[in-house]
């Protein structure tokens, strides 16, 4: 999986540190290198859904850690994130959906039947609060 300078950029100079990136209450606290390798695995479940450098990923999903580094993976996959308003209503996110043609849907598992029937062709993953 090849990187890219906003990634790299983001990412490198703190890499391997173990110090703290993120704070979760009621969770392990994750380190610089904690986030670069959730990051580096969920790059990889993007890729294995058909994600390719230029591809967009819509996220519809509860504000987290984890949306965090499904950020962060996306930049690795060189792919677009385009992150949707969890309130938006079904009307809206289809406009959405069908404007940005995406190739990977992340939504809370609430809203995975909805988002499945605007889907079109793209595959739908689910990314909860909890993680």
């Amino acid at each position: 999986m090849s990187s890219n300078h906003l990634y790299d950029a983001l990412t490198a100079a703190h890499a391997t540190s173990d110090a703290c990136f993120l704070r979760r209450d009621g969770a392990p606290d994750l380190s610089f290198r904690d986030v670069v390798e959730l990051a580096a695995r969920m790059a990889h479940v993007l890729a294995r859904a058909g994600v390719t450098p230029s591809d967009r990923v819509v996220v519809q999903a509860e504000k987290s850690a984890e949306m965090v580094v499904l950020y962060l993976a996306t930049l690795r996959a060189g792919a677009v994130f385009l992150p949707l308003n969890t309130a938006n209503t079904p009307d809206e996110v289809a406009y959405f959906v069908t404007d940005a043609s995406p190739r990977v849907i992340v939504c809370d598992a609430r809203s995975e039947p909805m988002i499945k029937n605007i889907a079109d062709n793209a595959v739908v993953l689910t990314l909860n609060a909890d993680g």
